[in-house]
């Protein structure tokens, strides 16, 4: 079930199946932004959906977590992706000294988990993923446009 407005979009997903449909609601109902900020607990699903993301963006590649690396590029049919991995920063310096205004400001999509290490850092406009664990296969996630 999706409930939408101007600014907001609440999806259910129950199972893996059904990320390929909750990933173009996304990109459908993004208003143009192509910053993505994901917040959810370790384990909620962060980079499976950012993975279904990039296939419905074109890329052909296999989209990994970018852990240890900070941040993966990869290629859709139309744009470039940066997928980026802030939980190991241990500040907003690290993320400075990486040249991450190169990336937010390219005007390629950008995938971000764990934003919330990098508060300051943050575009003025952006989507906002917030995913809920209901249960061990399904869940809530919130879209919100700023």
């Amino acid at each position: 079930m999706t409930y939408l407005n101007l600014l907001h979009v609440q999806l259910s997903v129950n199972s893996t199946s059904q990320l390929p449909q909750a990933a173009e609601a996304i990109l459908a109902n993004s208003a143009g932004n192509k910053i993505f900020l994901f917040y959810g607990e370790m384990g909620a699903g962060k980079t499976t959906l950012i993975k279904a993301l990039c296939e419905e963006l074109g890329v052909t590649e296999q989209a990994t977590s970018p852990t240890f690396s900070i941040v993966n590029e990869y290629t859709g049919r139309d744009s470039r992706i940066f997928h980026f991995d802030f939980y190991r920063l241990k500040n907003q310096t690290e993320a400075l000294d990486m040249g991450y205004e190169e990336y937010f400001y390219s005007d390629a999509y950008c995938f971000i988990e764990w934003p919330e290490k990098i508060p300051d850092l943050l575009p003025n406009r952006y989507t906002n993923i917030r995913i809920r664990v209901l249960d061990s296969t399904s869940r809530s996630i919130s879209m919100e446009n700023i």
